[in-house]
């Protein structure tokens, strides 16, 4: 699949097989996340890789909408230093995020972020320090609607033409 067709096909992935990733994949899935460009490439981030169900099941309830990461084979916490110190720090966060979901989507693993409204409760789940912050969770899995892999592409989406302006607005 090349890059243009990921970003075409690529869809929200919010329920899993029960089946597990194997240790290649979840590792492509890191590294696409540790390759992605950042600010002054300073790579301002840590992954937590979390497979234990429970772990994942807790995780899920602390964001609202955040459910889907207790379904999933994998979910890979994106910890980054404090990002009301420095804007680009969630900005870095989300192309890692988004290099991690489009490798997945390449090797037919669905993917979909969630947002952690309990960070402190996040921090005592998962034990790690305090200059780290988590905002940003991704679940990754095997889709349970195969079908997802290969549907049409997106309706419903804004015309280019409505969302970009040329030069000035």
């Amino acid at each position: 699949m090349d890059v243009s067709d990921a970003i075409r096909t690529k869809r929200a992935v919010r329920k899993f097989q029960d089946k597990p990733l194997p240790e290649d994949v979840i590792r492509a899935i890191l590294n696409a996340g540790r390759r992605s460009q950042s600010s002054k490439n300073e790579q301002p981030w840590q992954f937590i890789a979390i497979q234990d169900k429970a772990t994942l099941k807790a995780l899920s309830e602390l964001g609202t909408y955040a459910g889907h990461l207790a379904g999933a084979a994998l979910a890979v916490a994106i910890l980054t230093p404090d990002p009301k110190e420095k804007f680009q720090t969630l900005f870095d966060a989300g192309q890692a995020a988004a290099f991690m979901q489009l490798a997945a989507w390449e090797l037919g693993v669905g993917s979909c972020p969630a947002s952690i409204y309990e960070p402190e409760k996040a921090r005592t789940l998962l034990g790690f320090p305090s200059e780290w912050h988590l905002r940003i969770a991704l679940s990754f899995g095997y889709p349970a609607d195969e079908a997802k892999l290969s549907a049409a592409p997106k309706k419903g989406r804004r015309a280019l033409d409505e969302i970009a302006h040329w030069e000035k607005w």
